[in-house]
């Protein structure tokens, strides 16, 4: 089931009712990511607010997620001995069965698999398992599906909760964040009526030579198709259908010698008969009284001709699912912003919530999680955080600046302070108006890294986006950096002290000066245009104060919260000064095999990033390991290009970080995933000079890059895309009316068969030398159905293009190969492979399609 998002605070308003003293805690499983973090952060904070008690779960990977059900949910169900309760999924389990994962689909004796036991699942990954979307009622697992109807109650129609929904009933509850309904309507009607339809066994039989779907499906289900065809599927359907026509085919001739065809009922008009007046059809009606002997009745259509009918309906909506399923994967909103609207709509809103939500959808970037799955960003030359995610993205970032506007007011007797001076002319804040200042502003944010923490020139110089478009690996771009600084007005000694400490002029013209120098070196996007009527403060990032304590933009944020979780404050070694000298202190060394420990030390971690994420001094206190990450991302990259280490195959950009002093680092998936969208976008720009384009039709190849793990003996792989573009909505808007005008011929279209239909019947009778040609016609209109849905596609975003595919092609290797292949983490585009299977592996890789 699905909850839309015009009820999304209805779930929750019922557990407020219903709570007490003696509930049982609400379960929260929640992945160890920024953007569930914050997700977590809020929901925690409205459950203290409404004294619902509740338990924190933090879950590493499927593994975990599977021990969790094990250990905390199934205790839970009725059966066990618990009293039901709620399961909150955050970022967890959106792409697989959940209630297979968390054991709540055994079913015995007919009693409720869930066992009371409710899963509200928020996930920001896609595609969605449609099994928790539309199926997900504890009932569907007892009892068959009502072909005639479609819902058993009023209060679920079609997956969908209806406003009179009453919670407590168990399984599971997907939140829509609006994408369902607006875009998965063939998704849904192909998988409801798989689920209405009668189990019939598929074995690859071809029914007709233009329909290519048998193919298709056979793979899907793993198996080989039949490339002869078939005129039955088998002997005992042989059989079956021969002994079928002797016993009605013989009826047949009878009639047909007599009368001619089939008459009337004479129960409706006997008159007819008496009178020996023609039927409908224009043959004479048998006089025969109703009573001796009846009319014989229309003969309905051969066991064979149904099951070819069923089967190739089945087909044509596996192939719909399959579509689905294999696009690749691909990111939608935020679950922190979808859990602020969630306080919002409870009228819970204010600044603590609203940072949380604007920490988590800045943190999407960092990690290079768009629409079009995970890979190197596609942003717009209005600098900042412009372009990301799309005109979606922008729209969401839009909210939260309306947001902090109303949350935030100016103060009326400042109206010419220093707030309103540093909006006007572009000033980054560097510390509040107060000592009690905790306010939220919008401030012009350059493309440089952690630069209130660093001086300009390291903040520069660690820049992804800076990096690539100079080529700061090199001596050349290091010149360039420099003669960038030189033209500004800016002297090395000057840019290379604390931002904080730089002269205040400098700081005051510094974007004046990037704006105008910038675009000499191609950097246009390197900081957002002055605010305009037209496009308003388009790429103006997000600044809150902490008095005079700290002042922090929401990106300097995500990037210390993902180091913590990572690297971890406890895993850095520090030398005499204080300072992370690169070493990890051998007494926190984790060695084993199977990762288990592994995943406990990265649980630790999440719960240091939850209690910085609520205190600024624990917050200011990683800013080392913050930066510590990120001089190793630039050693990293640099050296593996400056080494020629990153090779060029068929299909995607290949390199293996398995020496040097920071190797390390990079055992962790998501510091992994930093340094190849790093390496990934530096490729791009070389590309991109040498040849006029980035390959890939200008997106930028994709990139494989693996991390060794000396002491488990296992590569961590991680697959970034090149960068899918932005979607155009303008365009979805046209697809959608397209889609509803063919739809409408399809419906006038509909009508005429059934009418050219009910009139062939009439003039055949029950003959059934025509039976082919009625299956052909039927094969001729299924054919011209197809043709329409495919004419209804989008190339650039329905069929996939440019999303992440790399999770199907990994799951491809492992089916056909014998590599030793761990498939853990919920980043599908991430896999372990053996030390000793890496070659084979990324061989058989080169050849699969990981790119939409």
């Amino acid at each position: 089931m699905y909850l839309p998002r015009s009820l999304i605070s209805h779930l929750y308003q019922h557990l407020m009712r219903i709570n007490h003293s003696q509930s049982p805690p609400v379960l929260i499983l929640v992945s160890l990511e920024p953007d569930a973090l914050c997700a977590c952060r809020i929901l925690t904070a409205l459950f203290r607010r409404d004294y619902i008690p509740h338990k924190i779960q933090p879950v590493s990977g499927y593994n975990d997620l599977a021990n969790a059900g094990e250990q905390l949910v199934q205790p839970m169900k009725i059966q066990s001995g618990g009293s039901g309760g709620i399961v909150v999924c955050l970022g967890v389990g959106g792409m697989v069965d959940v209630s297979t994962v968390l054991g709540l689909d055994n079913i015995s004796d007919g009693e409720d698999p869930s066992g009371g036991v409710q899963v509200w699942l928020i996930d920001a990954r896609r595609p969605w398992n449609l099994g928790n979307v539309f199926a997900g009622r504890p009932e569907d697992a007892l009892q068959p599906v009502n072909g005639n109807a479609r819902s058993r109650a009023s209060d679920v129609v079609d997956g969908q909760i209806q406003s009179s929904y009453k919670p407590g009933q168990g399984g599971v509850i997907v939140y829509d964040d609006g994408d369902i309904d607006e875009e998965m309507a063939t998704e849904r009607e192909a998988f409801l009526s798989l689920l209405k339809m009668p189990d019939v066994e598929d074995d690859g039989e071809v029914l007709d030579d233009s329909d290519g779907a048998s193919e298709t499906v056979a793979s899907v289900n793993g198996e080989r198709p039949s490339k002869k065809r078939k005129s039955w599927s088998d002997r005992d359907v042989d059989d079956h259908e021969e002994e079928d026509e002797e016993n009605y085919r013989p009826r047949q001739r009878r009639r047909s010698n007599s009368t001619g065809t089939v008459g009337s009922s004479p129960t409706r008009q006997p008159w007819q008969q008496r009178r020996g007046s023609r039927s409908s059809n224009g043959s004479p009606s048998p006089s025969q009284s109703p009573r001796s002997s009846p009319p014989p009745a229309i003969q309905p259509p051969s066991p064979r001709k149904l099951r070819r009918r069923l089967l190739r309906l089945r087909r044509k909506h596996e192939v719909i699912l399959h579509k689905y399923y294999s696009k690749g994967a691909t990111y939608s909103e935020p679950i922190s912003s979808l859990l602020y609207s969630l306080a919002e709509d409870l009228g819970r809103e204010d600044n603590d919530l609203l940072w949380l939500a604007i920490v988590g959808v800045s943190s999407l970037e960092l990690y290079g999680r768009s629409m079009t799955g995970v890979g190197i960003s596609t942003s717009l030359d209005a600098g900042g955080s412009a372009g990301w995610g799309g005109q979606r993205g922008e729209r969401i970032r839009q909210v939260l600046r309306d947001e902090v506007r109303r949350l935030n007011p100016p103060d009326p007797k400042e109206a010419n302070g220093e707030r309103t001076r540093g909006e006007t002319y572009g000033v980054i804040p560097c510390h509040g108006l107060s000592p009690t200042d905790t306010s939220i502003q919008l401030s012009p944010e350059p493309r440089f890294l952690l630069i209130r923490h660093w001086s300009l020139y390291e903040s520069m110089l660690h820049s992804p986006y800076l990096a690539a478009r100079l080529h700061i690996w090199s001596d050349v771009g290091r010149k360039r950096l420099h003669k960038l600084l030189a033209k500004m007005g800016v002297s090395l000694s000057q840019c290379k002290q604390s931002y904080t400490h730089m002269d205040m002029e400098l700081k005051r013209g510094l974007r004046q000066s990037l704006l105008k120098y910038a675009p000499m070196y191609g950097l246009d996007g390197l900081v957002p245009p002055p605010a305009s009527a037209g496009r308003g403060k388009e790429g103006w990032g997000f600044v809150r104060s902490w008095g005079w304590k700290a002042c922090l933009s929401a990106i300097d944020v995500g990037v210390i919260v993902g180091a913590v979780l990572e690297v971890g404050k406890s895993g850095i070694h520090t030398d005499a000064t204080g300072k992370p000298n690169g070493r990890h202190d051998p007494k926190r060394e984790i060695v084993d095999e199977d990762g288990s420990l592994e995943n406990q030390a990265w649980v630790e971690r999440f719960w240091e990033a939850y209690d910085a994420l609520g205190n600024i001094e624990a917050l200011k206190a990683a800013l080392p390991t913050a930066l510590h990450l990120q001089r190793a991302i630039l050693r990293t990259g640099t050296s593996l290009i400056e080494k020629r280490q990153i090779r060029h195959l068929r299909a995607f950009r290949m390199a293996v970080v398995k020496e040097g002093p920071d190797v390390q680092l990079f055992t962790h998936p998501a510091a992994l995933t930093k340094l190849a969208l790093w390496v990934g976008e530096a490729v791009a720009e070389q590309e991109r000079d040498q040849r006029g384009k980035a390959g890939k039709g200008g997106k930028g190849m994709p990139l494989v890059l693996a991390g060794l793990n000396e002491k488990r003996g296992v590569y961590i792989v991680v697959g970034t895309g090149g960068g899918g573009g932005v979607i155009d909505v303008a365009a979805r808007e046209r697809r959608r009316q397209k889609i509803e005008a063919n739809a409408k011929r399809k419906e006038e279209r509909t009508q005429e068969r059934e009418r050219k239909r009910e009139e062939r019947r009439e003039r055949q009778g029950s003959a059934d030398g025509n039976e082919e040609e009625e299956e052909e016609e039927e094969s001729e209109e299924a054919d011209e159905d197809d043709s329409d849905d495919d004419g209804d596609e989008d190339p650039l975003t329905e069929k996939g293009y440019g999303r992440n595919r790399f999770g199907n092609a990994f799951q491809e290797v492992v089916d056909e190969t014998n590599a030793r292949v761990r498939i853990d983490s919920f980043e599908h585009c991430v896999v372990e492979v053996k030390k000793e299977d890496l070659s084979g592996f990324l061989e058989s890789l080169s050849m699969k399609a990981v790119i939409g």
